[in-house]
């Protein structure tokens, strides 16, 4: 969808003429997270860019793609790898599922996930942080975000409390994970 987006978005004028406009969706949301120029080279902030790098529009949307391959051939080795021993029962041998196993694994992964979006990507330690704006939607820029440990973070209108939060939820699914 990003892709389609892209090939039909005019970038010429984004005051007039900006994408919400234009009957873009995915777009936005890219830029809510911190993309704001693309291979075409030009910025969502109206200028030209020359060297976007691998974290632009098109960048993004190549990575998913990579990533849903990535997950259709994780898909392909568990059933080619049926026969594991979290597949079978360690009692009878019979083909069984142990699901607090899988379920443990794959809350794991998605713990691995939510830390590393909340400790890297909103703080801006690898990646460019998130789009921070005033409470009216009329400024803003990408930046890099501290967590609000605090009952600040429980705001909606402080950016520190998604990086926070992110970080907890892993800490808290691996909490949930690691305890046998």
């Amino acid at each position: 969808m990003a892709l389609y987006e892209l090939a039909v978005f005019d970038p010429s004028d984004p005051v007039l003429d900006p994408m919400w406009r234009q009957g873009m969706f995915v777009i936005p949301f890219m830029t809510r997270l911190g993309i704001t120029d693309s291979w075409g080279g030009w910025s969502i902030s109206g200028g030209t860019v020359t060297n976007p790098g691998i974290w632009s529009y098109e960048g993004v949307a190549g990575t998913h793609i990579v990533f849903s391959g990535l997950c259709f051939l994780a898909a392909i080795w568990h059933w080619v790898y049926w026969d594991l021993e979290i597949f079978s029962n360690e009692r009878t041998g019979k083909p069984s599922l142990d699901f607090p196993k899988i379920f443990g694994i794959h809350l794991f992964l998605a713990g691995v996930a939510c830390f590393g979006f909340g400790a890297f990507h909103v703080t801006g330690l690898y990646g460019p942080g998130i789009w921070v704006s005033d409470p009216y939607g009329l400024t803003g820029k990408v930046q890099a975000v501290n967590p609000a440990w605090g009952a600040e973070g429980f705001d909606p209108f402080v950016p520190g409390g998604i990086a926070s939060h992110h970080i907890a939820a892993a800490r808290s699914i691996y909490g949930e994970t690691s305890n046998e």
